[in-house]
């Protein structure tokens, strides 16, 4: 008797409704898997170790969660949703239907839109690292100002190109690209003149070698050995203390070379 009624509920149910069960219970899979998949692919080409020490990465932490488990999780849930929309495709539910129908051409580029946010935001992070490091022996005030300006860079054009994926107009957006470059490039050029010049100076110095490590100089009044040159300044030790000389200023005001 029991199996009887259980047939004939089934027979009543409509068989579209049978497959768009199946569509949905085939894109949870279909997103678990893709999430799995993602995942170990993330972390195979060496994502974790490339992203270590971003405030993205540190944020993600805290919440007991990673940046590759984001983006695993953002995948399985893309194809989760196509699941959806195939489902109410299937199930020809009409005001439903025409939602999701307006929907789906939507969905992938907010998909892109978002992946280009994360990665914008990761390699804004990363760079601004790679650029404080670079610059960590550099002695400067305005030094410090450099790795903001390469970070919000970044993410300013990871922005631009999200908002083009999702059909914004840009073209103001790109207008105040060229007006933010220009800003860096002019106000940039005012802050960082005389880093610029040191660095045009330590450049010549660096290619001519008029010295070198252990040679013992003199600039102005202080007499001492050359501990250590860049791009940008020169260091001379004598009598236990440590002279941090700027470039522009060896050649400005000239140097000795003292011969033994």
């Amino acid at each position: 008797m029991q199996g009887g009624t259980i047939r004939e509920v089934a027979e009543t149910v409509p068989l579209w409704f049978w497959f768009a069960f199946a569509t949905l219970a085939v894109g949870v899979v279909l997103g678990w898997l893709t999430r799995v998949v993602a995942r170990r692919v993330l972390r195979r080409v060496g994502v974790p170790g490339a992203i270590e020490g971003t405030a993205f990465e540190r944020t993600a932490r805290e919440f007991g969660t990673s940046t590759v488990d984001i983006l695993a999780a953002i995948a399985g849930y893309f194809v989760f949703g196509i699941a959806v929309f195939a489902a109410v495709a299937v199930a020809e539910i009409q005001y439903v239907a025409q939602f999701w129908n307006a929907v789906a051409g939507f969905l992938p580029q907010v998909f892109f839109a978002v992946i280009v946010l994360i990665v914008g935001v990761l390699l804004g992070d990363k760079v601004e690292l790679v650029v404080s490091e670079r610059f960590r022996g550099v002695k400067l005030p305005q030094v410090g100002v450099l790795p903001l300006m390469a970070k919000y860079s970044v993410f300013y054009l990871a922005a631009l190109i999200a908002l083009g994926q999702v059909g914004v107009a840009t073209g103001a957006l790109i207008v105040l690209l060229a007006a933010y470059v220009f800003a860096i490039i002019f106000l940039g050029g005012i802050a960082f003149r005389h880093l610029l010049s040191a660095g045009a100076v330590g450049t010549y110095l660096l290619l001519n070698q008029p010295y070198t490590i252990g040679d013992e100089i003199r600039v102005g009044d202080v007499r001492g050995i050359v501990q250590e040159m860049d791009l940008f300044v020169t260091h001379v030790e004598t009598d236990g203390e440590e002279f941090v000389f700027p470039n522009s200023k060896v050649f400005s005001d000239g140097f000795v070379r003292v011969r033994s």
